[in-house]
């Protein structure tokens, strides 16, 4: 492997910048990917100047202060931003969710719980009943019981929910179609250095703002936490343009959008650490150690700002936020291993049954006709999910429910565990008795609540609405985990002589806390469904505060991850990327086929030649005629047809902005002008026009291998440095190249899929 063009060009004149600027030069189009080499060369050009400048006057050397604190400043608009977003949304989802079932007659502005907080009529069991607080029946029927008031709650319910999934899908089809979706897989793939113009801009911005409380209130399968990471680094991306270091460098603008990543799920779980964490793993292409500093930053920023709005009304950042006063024991890893398998299979059958319905709705009819599709499900959902109790209530709510442990202060059905004294039976919420009947009641509803959230998340991930999986996917967990962790409480309580519990569990002694067996199990769904692991234990014990309990959350992780990994390795968003066609090399996929550099490079036996350009014999009216006939991106540039030796690598779009920068600016442009690349022009005949020179837009050290060079080590470099194309040469003569979407072809045929797939332009 060698950088061809030689230590003859120094890395000052990597690119020859500063020779001509030319207005325009540098950028890119929309659906293209960026040269990460090349941005680098820019900036720390741009940085030599701004050094070589700063002790010339005062005014420079303000100029410099202010370009090294631009970073700091744009990761803290990104994170106040983000953090009073995030709040704004949490409030009015609550408050919207709630107008599904009733209003606050004292104040409009006030959901449920806020309605009865200074009421006086209230009572410790039936603490949501006030005065102030009516349901649609006894507003319109003036009747609270009865079978009357039953269907029409549940007609307001269905009536409510489908206007506000109508409101979202017709707002994201005519304003801002990026909105939809989590958002998540495109920004992994902007982050690898894709460029997708409008998709973190502010249209998108506010549409998904207004879109995800209106999606979240509908009542449909979705979570607002990945939606809340695509409104942070439609934050990060708006403010960049405020400073030119930012805005005119696309590597340096995604060093912002990885710490607003991080401030997304900052904001979205309560989890600043997590947050960094997961930007790391999961999202960031390249993450250097100074974005390591500013995403904790702006993490740090953003939780800070949620904590002041207090959108929970529980002065914390999380409303999962739970307490477990019994230690776990050894022999429980089983459970919350068998928990993780179950995470890991019911990821894999989600993402091959949701790719496959994502796939179906690409290809068929059905896709066309958006608005129906979101109705359709909207419709089925609210019908099914009003006549129980856990799928009528916000999903986060039954979240924070299944975690909760039972204790004096619950009143939850789940907690109705039956005492008996003195010969009399009673209710009591002490979790150390048997199961009462309203256990077992809960029981049933959470086994037809799982099935339901199953179902409909499948058909629900991929509409076109404002859509994130964190909280679904941790909802399936937490019902399967709490009825896992009920069904050994009470093994425990009648079999407590048995050899695994007689060690550690005494009759009447608080051994099984069902609450964490929930919490367990909804990190093990979300791992099986992302493949996070280390990022998503973090977001788990900050998501709750049970930092007693990282063991059993890294088993059922790592099992769940195993077990998914064992039917495919990819995650939900990986699968999503590769369905929509993004040019995106994943860093965790091994590439391990014996092919070289000339098996994938690009003339093919069966190709036309190569489309090159000669340093000196072409005139403008030829140059054009190339671009014309060829859809090429770029174009290397070689001393002559005869020698085919390598002098450099002209991207398409420069030399055509160049070519009509001179027309405008430069007189005696003609097209039987001579265009030239070199230091110096040709000996051109006297009575010849004016020659164009074109040097300051040639990359004078593209990336070069050789014909032999194993692919496995062409993918690494690609990987490792962005690269957009690298030419392939043989004894230093210009053979082919090989482009990222060249191997992702190649990558897709030696996978056994198509290779036509990877077409996004």
């Amino acid at each position: 492997m060698s950088n061809g063009g030689g230590a003859a060009s120094s890395s000052t004149h990597l690119l020859d910048f500063l020779e001509e600027p030319i207005p325009g030069v540098g950028t890119y189009d929309d659906f293209h990917t960026i040269d990460w080499v090349r941005e680098k060369c820019k900036d720390r050009e741009r940085h030599r100047k701004i050094n070589s400048k700063k002790k010339e006057s005062a005014w420079e050397f303000t100029k410099s202060l202010y370009d090294a604190w631009s970073g700091w400043l744009v990761v803290t608009l990104t994170g106040l931003a983000s953090g009073a977003l995030a709040g704004l949304i949490d409030i009015a989802a609550d408050w919207m969710n709630d107008l599904k079932e009733g209003v606050c007659l004292s104040a409009m502005w006030f959901n449920h719980e806020q309605c009865c907080w200074t009421s006086n009529e209230t009572t410790f069991d039936e603490r949501d009943k006030c005065t102030q607080w009516k349901s649609w029946a006894e507003l319109i029927l003036g009747q609270a019981e009865g079978p009357g008031s039953y269907i029409m709650n549940y007609f307001m319910y269905i009536y409510w929910a489908l206007s506000f999934a109508f409101l979202a899908v017709c707002l994201v089809k005519v304003f801002a179609p990026y909105a939809c979706g989590s958002g998540i897989p495109e920004i992994k793939t902007i982050l690898s250095g894709f460029i997708i113009r409008g998709y973190l801009g502010k249209w998108t911005l506010m549409i998904k703002t207004i879109t995800l409380v209106l999606a979240v209130a509908s009542g449909l399968s979705l979570g607002k936490e990945g939606p809340l990471v695509h409104v942070a680094c439609c934050c990060g991306n708006i403010f960049s343009y405020l400073f030119p270091k930012y805005s005119k460098n696309e590597a340096k603008k995604r060093e912002v959008l990885s710490a607003a990543s991080a401030a997304g799920v900052s904001v979205a779980f309560g989890a600043p650490i997590g947050g960094v964490l997961f930007s790391l793993e999961e999202v960031s292409y390249y993450f250097p150690l100074k974005t390591l500093w500013r995403s904790f930053f702006a993490a740090l920023v953003a939780a800070f700002v949620l904590r002041s709005i207090n959108p929970f009304g529980n002065s914390r950042l999380v409303l999962f936020y739970v307490e477990y006063h019994t230690p776990w024991y050894l022999f429980e890893l089983i459970p919350f291993i068998l928990l993780g398998v179950f995470g890991g299979l019911w990821g894999a059958f989600f993402i091959r049954t949701n790719i496959a319905w994502c796939r179906r709705r690409k290809s068929t009819r059905f896709g066309k006709y958006p608005v129906l599709e979101v109705i359709l499900v909207a419709t089925i959902t609210a019908v099914v999910a009003f006549p129980n109790p856990y799928t009528r209530q916000n999903t986060s709510e039954l979240i924070k429910e299944l975690f909760t442990d039972c204790g004096p202060l619950e009143t939850s059905a789940l907690c109705k565990y039956r005492s008996e004294m003195n010969g009399s039976t009673a209710y009591t919420d002490n979790p150390n008795q048997p199961a009462g009947p309203g256990v077992y009641s809960a029981m049933w509803q959470l086994c037809l609540a799982l099935i339901f959230k199953i179902i409909m998340t499948i058909f629900t991930f991929g509409l076109k609405v404002p859509s994130g999986l964190f909280i679904p996917s941790m909802a399936i967990g937490a019902i399967a985990g709490r009825i896992v962790g009920i069904a050994m409480e009470q093994l425990a309580y009648y079999h407590h002589d048995w050899f695994l519990f007689k060690e550690w569990c005494e009759v009447g002694a608080d051994c099984i806390t069902p609450g964490l067996y929930a919490m367990v199990g909804a990190a093990a769904c979300l791992g099986g469904v992302t493949r996070m692991t280390v990022s998503l234990v973090v977001i788990v014990f900050e998501l709750t505060g049970g930092l007693e309990y990282i063991v059993p959350l890294m088993a059922a992780i790592m099992t769940s991850k195993w077990v998914g990994d064992a039917f495919g390795r990819e995650g939900i968003y990986e699968a999503h990327i590769r369905l929509n066609g993004y040019p995106f090399l994943d860093a965790k996929e091994e590439f391990t086929h014996t092919t070289l550099a000339r098996d994938v490079m690009r003339p093919r036996s069966s190709d036309p030649p190569l489309a090159v350009l000669t340093q000196d014999d072409l005139t403008v009216e030829e140059l054009q005629g190339i671009i014309n006939e060829t859809s090429y991106n770029g174009f290397p540039v070689i001393v002559s047809k005869e020698s085919q030796r390598l002098v450099g690598f002209a991207l398409r779009r420069d030399i055509t902005i160049a070519i009509e920068n001179a027309r405008r600016r430069q007189e005696g442009i003609m097209l039987n002008s001579r265009v030239y690349f070199t230091q110096h022009a040709p000996t051109l005949p006297a009575d010849s026009p004016r020659p164009l020179k074109l040097r300051s837009i040639l990359d004078m050290s593209p990336f070069t291998v050789t014909d032999h060079t194993p692919m496995e080590i062409v993918v690494d470099i690609f990987r490792k440095l962005g690269l957009r194309q690298c030419l392939v040469t043989h004894n230093g003569r210009l053979l082919g190249i090989v482009t990222k979407k060249d191997i992702l072809r190649h990558m897709a045929q030696m996978a056994n899929q198509d290779p036509e797939s990877i077409m996004f332009n």
